[in-house]
């Protein structure tokens, strides 16, 4: 009997023989190289859009290892559709409409007077930089007046800005995608009929028609899914998959009722959820943000695939001046007016003008209105995709380069925040946040006992009343200039916890607790980094200060080394932490045991000279 072939050989194909042609070669090549360059782009500390604009290129016209529209046919806009409104809905559910009370004006500002002059400004540049016919040019600037939170999130969360700049940003980022979706379809639906419409009148009423539906189902939205949970009528484990088929529902709905009416639905959507109070959505949060991660990856490279080498030529140098009049023009004229008369700082107002890097919405919007133009007939209409992938690639390498050393010229952000944030605010933490503010370290206390916070703030620390493991407490925090998390409670649990909650935000490296104190292991701890080491667990260290023990910073210098220390203080001195001479704070840990230098502060809790040492 004869062996059978393998599969691969059974349909016609082998490795070294078209193997890229298969569907599913493709597919898997989007998925892997979509998730690696954002990884990769996290180690080399670069935006991940580069990189995966770049993969797509490569993968797509450059090597021909892809072919979207021929691999996903005519569902590749509807899917990128879809994809977009999954990440705007997750975008809504980071905006907290509490962050508006001082930031409300110039966001509302921004997403209409500053839109306005964007728009003006791109399509005259369009016009006459680049020479296409005037609807073309006006259906560009319509398109570029969005940035995108799918850019602009991971910078903001890179730099973590001081003050109000960073809250402008995010609300900008997410509201103005509807806005300049909005009017690019009505610009295209002009350009389609011709001039057989009342412009203003027909943009007025679309303008009006996407308000009223997309404001009416959003809240519609909301509201079903709310009722839903809190009548316990969704099981847990389904409450993500039926809030994505809510928002998917929703979007088409939306879509299919006012132009792009599914953008403003799902946004709302978010919006919402985000800031009622009557179901937990963390659960849903999450899971949202690690969809968005492969929705990204896979939208941008898909996109980028699709560009032809031929029109990205043709598009020329010009492209060059178009996006330096986008970045020195359009972006401070719509900042000084949308931030006239505003409490905003000079740096607060500079750092504005240093973020508009354009996103995934510009590109899909582009994409689908260039095949569409293209197909009736419109001068240049091959050009417009390739254009919005040269102003995506350059206004993302400018703004991704540059604001984060223009945020710390201007003082509102550090290159790596060294401060800590202590969950905890007992003798022991507070005693640590002392010494390490002694060193000129920002540390913030925050701790659900309000007699801790008092004690604290007493003695001249930085604390907040409430829980770590609550939203608005994490929301009401003023983190700039803190780049790691200390969890110091007695509570196991309550430290696994926080161990979970900031792990995103700071990164598997940067968050720290205390060993636990029993044999079990609380699930969640193994996400963070124990400190210290397995004998300095919260009873060990508290009852240490009940016996007189204090914490202290000590210089090494050549003339008193760490082999001086230790035979100086011997067991009765724990090493705790390392401060080098430029601020970089060093904590020891059951993996890591710093080598403290000449030069460097040692912070350790030491015992009295009566102590034996022991326990």
């Amino acid at each position: 009997m004869p062996t059978p072939l393998p599969f691969w050989r059974q349909r016609g194909h082998c490795f070294g023989d078209n193997l890229v042609e298969e569907p599913l070669v493709q597919l898997a090549l989007v998925a892997v190289v979509g998730l690696g360059a954002q990884l990769l782009a996290w180690h080399l500390r670069l935006p991940s859009i580069l990189l995966l604009l770049l993969s797509g290129f490569l993968l797509g016209p450059v090597f021909g290892l892809i072919a979207p529209g021929t691999l996903l046919g005519e569902a590749l806009f509807p899917l990128v559709a879809l994809s977009v409104g999954i990440i705007l809905f997750e975008g809504g559910l980071t905006l907290k409409v509490k962050e508006l009370s001082a930031s409300g004006p110039v966001v509302s500002r921004l997403i209409s007077v500053g839109a306005l002059i964007t728009w003006v400004v791109a399509a005259l540049g369009a016009r006459y930089l680049l020479g296409f016919d005037w609807p073309l040019a006006i259906l560009s600037g319509a398109i570029l007046i969005v940035t995108g939170p799918t850019v602009v999130g991971p910078l903001l969360r890179q730099i973590r800005p001081k003050g109000r700049a960073g809250t402008i940003l995010k609300w900008e980022g997410i509201l103005i995608d509807p806005v300049g979706a909005v009017l690019a379809v009505l610009v295209f639906e002009i350009i389609v009929l011709g001039g057989g419409v009342s412009v203003p009148g027909f943009v007025l009423l679309g303008v009006v028609r996407t308000l009223v539906i997309g404001i009416a189902l959003g809240l519609l939205g909301a509201a079903v899914l709310i009722g839903l949970m809190r009548r316990h009528l969704i099981p847990d484990y389904l409450q993500s998959g039926v809030t994505l088929m809510l928002v998917v529902g929703f979007f088409t709905l939306g879509d299919l009722l006012a132009a792009e009416g599914g953008l403003l639905t799902v946004t709302l959507m978010g919006i919402v959820l985000a800031n009622q109070t009557y179901v937990p959505v963390r659960h849903i949060i999450e899971f949202k943000e690690n969809l968005q991660v492969l929705l990204i990856g896979v939208l941008f490279i898909l996109l980028a695939g699709r560009v032809e080498i031929e029109n990205l030529l043709a598009v020329g140098w010009p492209a060059l001046a178009f996006i330096v009049l986008l970045i020195v023009v359009a972006r401070p004229l719509s900042v000084l007016l949308s931030t006239w008369r505003t409490p905003l700082t000079r740096a607060e107002r500079i750092f504005l003008m240093w973020m508009a890097p354009r996103g995934i919405v510009a590109a899909s919007v582009a994409s689908v209105f260039a095949f569409e133009l293209a197909e009736l007939g419109v001068p240049e209409a091959e050009l417009l995709s390739p254009l919005i992938f040269l102003v995506i690639v350059g206004t993302v390498i400018f703004y991704g380069l540059t604001s984060g050393p223009v945020a710390r010229r201007l003082g509102l952000a550090e290159r790596q925040p060294q401060g800590a944030l202590i969950v905890g605010a007992h003798p022991f933490a507070r005693q640590l946040a002392a010494v390490l503010g002694g060193l000129g370290l920002r540390t913030v206390l925050v701790d659900s006992n309000y007699h801790h916070v008092a004690e604290s703030r007493m003695a001249g620390l930085e604390a907040h009343h409430g829980s770590a493991l609550a939203e608005d407490t994490l929301d009401g925090l003023d983190l700039a200039g803190v780049g790691r998390v200390l969890a110091l409670t007695g509570n196991d649990e309550v430290n696994a916890l926080a161990m979970i909650q900031f792990r995103e935000l700071f990164g598997g490296a940067e968050v720290y607790h205390l060993s636990p104190q029993g044999d079990t292991r609380p699930a969640g701890l193994h996400s963070g980094r124990t400190l210290f080491d397995s004998q300095n667990h919260y009873e060990a260290l508290a009852t240490a200060l009940e016996e007189g023990a204090t914490l202290r910073a000590t210089p090494i210098t050549a003339a008193f080394t760490y082999a001086d220390y230790q035979s100086h203080y011997g067991p009765r001195a724990i090493p705790l932490c390392v401060v080098s001479e430029g601020g970089r704070l060093a904590f020891f840990t059951a993996d890591a045991r710093p080598a403290p230098r000449p030069g460097h502060t040692l912070v350790s809790l030491v015992r009295p000279e009566n102590d034996n040492g022991e326990g």
